[in-house]
């Protein structure tokens, strides 16, 4: 009896230090570099399409202790933290700190997505396309802008983490999907390389003539600390030329010369210089300022139809931090945007609220309403052909 009796308290002691180390297991669980916890992410979501959806965080290292983060929902980048110039891990992007955040009943951003089928704006959501023309649904100053209203930052990607510096995403388009024609299927890779690289990579085949144009929509703040403007930060973008826009952000179908404009970052300078002279830039609507730039530049880097994704076309870097970041592309623009509409009513991670201009968008991509400009470089995808876009993104401390 007293044996008996031992053992049921043997066993009730293993049980409650049992039942300890799952609390305490719970109550540990390890949070990224950023402060994101995993758990905050691993839930699903209902899709109109595609059904209940996983949702879930993925952690991408490398050998010098960079860290991206990276959910599924939207295809996002939710952090980066890289080193800054005394050796300070500092997250570089703006994001939420979990997935419920980024639900579009929740929240409308665009932070960090992997954005299709139409990255930008299509004049009138209207479109030519063999013998017929495509209309969408717009959403912008009467414009269609990325993809609207079956945008895929608001849609659980597949996802795969072969390694602990890669992850693939997978996304099937059916016909008719927000009207674009044809059944599209993407893989978006994002790989993190050991020389502090994000390498991105999109591919995407139709069974039907469409249009396609990827991007990653990530917004970055050098510094570290999202309460401080990026106004200081400085840029250089390797542009000749860019596509000028009227009053609804719209381009002109023109191309001009940035020499002689606040258009011009050639060589370095600050992203606020031109902001208080330059009438191009102001913007003022119902009572806010939204003064900055949401323009595409023409690269340097493109010539023939191809692009050389081995030059820079474009650099920035924060005097206070030394993080620089060097972006390169295969595509012929990329969108330059200075965060004017954001206003401190959203909050992001750390509870912080993103004032204007909190952040910068660098966009790799084909020329805004590109369909509606035979001239440029196309973005028509068609059967048995390989869309192919290629950004890299390369973080370092400038000396």
């Amino acid at each position: 009896m007293k044996k008996t009796l031992k053992n049921a308290l043997l066993l009730a002691s293993g049980a409650l230090v049992a039942s300890c180390t799952v609390k305490n297991s719970v109550a540990e669980t390890p949070l990224t570099q950023s402060g994101l916890n995993p758990a905050d992410f691993d839930t699903t979501y209902v899709d109109a399409i595609r059904g209940e959806k996983a949702v879930a965080l993925y952690t991408l290292t490398n050998k010098n202790g960079m860290e991206v983060c990276v959910t599924n929902f939207g295809g996002r980048i939710v952090s980066i933290v890289v080193p800054d110039k005394d050796g300070n891990p500092t997250d570089v992007v703006l994001g939420y700190p979990t997935a419920q955040d980024y639900f579009p009943e929740n929240n409308k951003s665009d932070f960090g997505s992997s954005v299709g089928r139409y990255a930008n704006r299509i004049n009138k959501g209207q479109f030519p396309l063999g013998d017929s023309i495509i209309q969408l649904e717009t959403n912008n100053y009467g414009h269609m802008l990325h993809g609207y209203p079956r945008e895929w930052m608001y849609i659980p990607y597949d996802a795969e983490q072969p390694d602990s510096n890669v992850v693939v995403l997978k996304l099937e388009s059916p016909d008719g999907e927000a009207n674009f024609p044809g059944t599209v299927n993407v893989t978006v890779t994002m790989t993190l390389t050991d020389d502090n690289a994000i390498d991105i990579t999109y591919k995407g085949t139709t069974d039907a003539p469409t249009i396609l144009n990827m991007t990653n929509h990530s917004y970055f703040n050098l510094s570290g600390d999202p309460t401080k403007p990026i106004t200081d930060h400085m840029l250089q973008i390797n542009a000749d030329n860019y596509t000028p826009t009227d009053q609804t952000y719209m381009t002109t179908g023109e191309i001009a010369k940035v020499e002689g404009t606040c258009f011009d970052f050639r060589q370095f300078k600050a992203i606020g210089t031109d902001f208080e002279t330059a009438e191009a830039l102001k913007a003022i609507e119902d009572g806010e300022d939204h003064t900055g730039y949401d323009h595409n530049w023409c690269l340097n880097t493109y010539a023939d139809g191809k692009g050389d994704d081995t030059k820079v076309c474009a650099t920035a870097y924060c005097p206070s931090t030394g993080i620089q970041l060097e972006v390169y592309t295969n595509e012929p623009g990329i969108q330059f945007y200075s965060g004017n509409f954001q206003n401190g009513k959203v909050i992001g991670k750390k509870g912080i609220a993103y004032p204007k201009n909190a952040a910068f968008c660098l966009e790799t991509q084909k020329y805004p309403n590109c369909p509606n400009v035979p001239t440029w470089p196309s973005c028509q995808l068609n059967p048995g052909e390989e869309y192919y876009s290629h950004c890299i993104y390369k973080f370092s401390v400038r000396k």
